[in-house]
């Protein structure tokens, strides 16, 4: 039998019963509307995540202090005070692949303004820090080497400090106070959303030097001051692995660490947090992946069950075709064919439904944060693709038993 008179048979014979073929359908339909809208969302999350990680700057290090250890019992990652704002100059004085460096200290504390206050992060930083960790400022300035020099008593908020302080009114030039020093506003931030860490808009940048010596004043036994991280800037990609080379010898020769002896600092490359946030957000992308699987499945087998009564319903017709003359292969490629077509023309609309999911609930808020989904190629084509060998697989046991059938059983069958 000819692939033409095989597709214009199995077409009437799922016209027959429009309502009941459509119904059918309409279970790989809402499967694959699943599968498309869920990895699209998967896929967003993950690129929005890998996003945020990159605006932070591109090409840097972050060098973080060790571990300290009370009664045999690690006090968690960065909890020692070694590193120092000495430090930092010396990266930036003798490594000459490093293109800046800038150094941070954080401390939690009440800020408040006029009418409205809040508990967030105040961060001391230097005036490199807004081009290496890639901060604009949407209002206003930052603060510049002069205010860092004099320890000038000014801040820049991020945005959502901004908003909560100041919901009614510009920040520029208004005054906050924290731990009973009063600042002056100078700028706010871009927003630049959040992370996995929180969010990058939740904090308050001031002068290192003013937040060292207003709010916590850190230093070693030999004087030098604490920082609690220190972002480096390397100049290009490609020297990323010597400059941690060249770094790890420079701070291990300062702290007086001997070959053998563990390190008291913690160096980490942004390309290695952004491979790790990927790899665990790929789990995430499979997860939803598998949960939209099911409901594909059930669709699958709501096509066996509707093939199966389809082949019951018409037994005599098969016994007809095959005293007529028609192989045993002719009934298997029927059956086969109408379930492809039902599990097909199923993923074929479901895609275009995911695909109108995925444009409608993209940018909805939620919980703060807005959704953002991601279609590529690969996620409409394997909804397809599965849906058609779901129909197959689960149309072969039907097609098989019309096959099967004797042509005399089947036309005495009532």
């Amino acid at each position: 039998m000819r692939a033409g008179q095989v597709l214009r048979i199995s077409i009437k014979g799922l016209s027959t019963n429009m309502l009941r073929s459509a119904l059918t359908a309409l279970g790989v339909i809402i499967g694959v509307m699943a599968v498309v809208a869920l990895l699209s969302i998967g896929r967003g999350s993950q690129k929005a995540i890998t996003s945020n990680i990159a605006s932070m700057g591109t090409n840097l290090l972050f060098i973080a202090p060790g571990t300290t250890t009370v009664e045999g019992v690690g006090q968690g990652f960065g909890t020692a005070l070694t590193l120092t704002s000495e430090d930092a100059d010396a990266i930036a004085a003798k490594i000459s692949s490093v293109a800046a460096v800038a150094p941070e200290v954080s401390v939690q504390t009440q800020v408040v303004a006029v009418r409205q206050n809040t508990r967030t992060a105040v961060v001391g930083v230097t005036p490199e820090y807004q081009s290496v960790r890639n901060y604009p400022v949407a209002e206003g300035d930052f603060f510049t080497l002069a205010d860092m020099q004099n320890r000038s008593a000014v801040v820049v908020l991020g945005s959502s400090v901004a908003s909560t302080l100041f919901p009614d009114s510009d920040p520029v030039g208004q005054t906050i106070t924290i731990n009973g020093y009063t600042q002056t506003i100078i700028g706010v931030l871009v927003s630049k959303g959040s992370t996995a860490t929180g969010s990058l808009d939740d904090r308050i940048l001031t002068p290192l030097s003013s937040l060292q010596m207003r709010f916590l004043a850190q230093t070693t036994s030999t004087g030098e001051h604490v920082v609690s991280i220190i972002n480096v800037q390397v100049a290009s990609a490609g020297e990323i692995d010597t400059t941690i080379q060249e770094i790890t010898a420079l701070l291990e020769e300062r702290h007086r660490i001997t070959p053998g002896n563990p390190d008291d600092f913690t160096i980490t490359n942004q390309q290695d947090v952004i491979a790790a946030m990927r790899q665990s957000t790929e789990v995430w992308v499979l997860f939803l992946g598998v949960i939209a699987g099911i409901s594909l499945l059930v669709g699958g087998i709501g096509i066996m069950n509707i093939m199966l009564v389809s082949v019951t319903e018409r037994t005599r017709e098969i016994g007809i075709r095959k005293a007529v003359g028609a192989k045993k292969s002719d009934i298997l490629l029927q059956f086969l064919t109408e379930a492809a077509l039902l599990s097909f023309a199923g993923g074929g609309l479901g895609v275009l439904a995911g695909l109108g999911v995925s444009h409608v609930i993209s940018g909805i808020n939620l919980t703060g944060q807005a959704i953002q989904t991601v279609v590529s190629a690969d996620i409409p084509i394997l909804a397809v693709s599965v849906s058609a060998a779901i129909g197959i697989i689960f149309g072969l046991y039907p097609a098989l038993r019309a096959a099967n059938l004797k042509p005399i059983d089947a036309l005495r069958y009532e």
